[in-house]
């Protein structure tokens, strides 16, 4: 509703049941018994060009009252409102990931059937005036915004403080947050300034769990909690798990073909977490290194040794049977690298290397 909607609302006056809108004296009020007699002067004035003046300033002055009114009640957060989403801005702190999950479909197609029946919480924007900003109630604005309505809201000053720790408890009261969201939310309060305990209240949490929210937070990039997203069915303890393993393994075992393949950007929130899960754990596990065997030139001679692993090929080269052949490898290892670049086992990742 806008917001002169609003102030007519507060400021119009009905009339009784049966009185047509063309009955003047039904609109004219009788005086009461305290109120002044009016003077021919005064009666004469409400009538015509100049009563018409009159009556509009008397309107105009009643509506800046209204107004003011409303101003000091929303200022209380006494009453909801209905606002335009256009006039609102997002919290400055994110707390959700992705807000066109299969739940925000039903919420909105709710709003859509049976209206909006809880209202947002915004704040009057700090630094623009005439709008706002979400303390929370995000993806209820995102669906009155889709479904082009207002949005219900109420109202309040609030300092940023307490504007985060509304947006934390109305979402931890409603178990809406996967445990990643959790973590995210905490490590940008933190980064934005906000002292341990301001966090602690704004999740309901006690020192050690926000310990380990923000060390989950800290050791795995944003790009890379991102590209899994929100993942609400992976615990507290598997994203323990993965952030470690990432914070491990990720330099033997890069994970950006993996974000960027197909499979994975085409696949669900969950089924990412679990495909990178096992990307990284597998790595974890060290590959044991195959037994030396021989290797033997055409006269029967064993010439080397080659053992083999995940990360490397060595070939130890017996000086006893062939002194010199290591040497003539090495003059040699630039155009056969030249040649193996350009075969067929060009995407080998085995390193080489030769024990003279």
């Amino acid at each position: 509703m806008a917001r002169k909607n609003l102030l007519a609302s507060l400021t119009e006056k009905k009339l009784p049941e049966g009185e047509g809108a063309g009955d003047s004296e039904a609109q004219t009020p009788a005086p009461s018994a305290a109120a002044p007699a009016r003077s021919p002067s005064s009666a004469f004035s409400s009538r015509g060009a100049f009563g018409a003046v009159t009556r509009t300033i008397d309107d105009l002055a009643a509506r800046a009252d209204a107004a003011r009114s409303l101003e000091a009640r929303l200022a209380a957060g006494e009453v909801i409102v209905e606002l335009d989403p256009g006039l609102i801005d997002r919290s400055p702190i994110a707390d959700r990931m992705e807000p066109e999950d299969e739940s925000y479909r039903a919420l909105r197609d709710s709003i859509a059937e049976k209206g909006q029946d809880s209202p947002i919480l915004v704040r009057p924007h700090p630094e623009q005036k005439g709008r706002y900003q979400v303390a929370f109630g995000h993806r209820r604005l995102a669906a009155a915004t889709e479904l082009g309505r207002p949005v219900r809201a109420v109202v309040k000053p609030l300092t940023d403080r307490d504007l985060v720790i509304a947006q934390g408890q109305e979402n931890s009261a409603r178990a809406d947050l996967s445990f990643i969201e959790r973590s995210r939310f905490a490590q940008s309060l933190e980064e934005a300034g906000h002292d341990r305990e301001t966090i602690m209240q704004a999740l309901s949490i006690d020192k050690t769990t926000l310990s380990r929210l923000i060390s989950v937070a800290s050791r795995l990039p944003t790009d890379i909690v991102e590209a899994v997203g929100p993942a609400p069915g992976a615990g507290r303890d598997r994203w323990v798990a993965l952030s470690k393993a990432y914070a491990e393994k990720v330099r033997e075992r890069p994970v950006d073909p993996l974000l960027e393949s197909d499979r994975f950007t085409s696949a669900p929130s969950d089924r990412r977490f679990e495909m990178l899960f096992q990307h990284l754990t597998r790595a974890a596990t060290a590959t044991p290194r195959s037994k030396p065997h021989p290797w033997i030139a055409r006269n029967g001679q064993r010439v080397a040794m080659v053992t083999e692993s995940a990360q490397a090929f060595t070939l130890a080269i017996d000086r006893a049977v062939a002194p010199d052949f290591g040497g003539f490898l090495l003059e040699r290892l630039e155009a056969l690298y030249e040649e193996y670049q350009s075969g067929p086992r060009r995407k080998s990742n085995l390193r080489f290397s030769i024990d003279l």
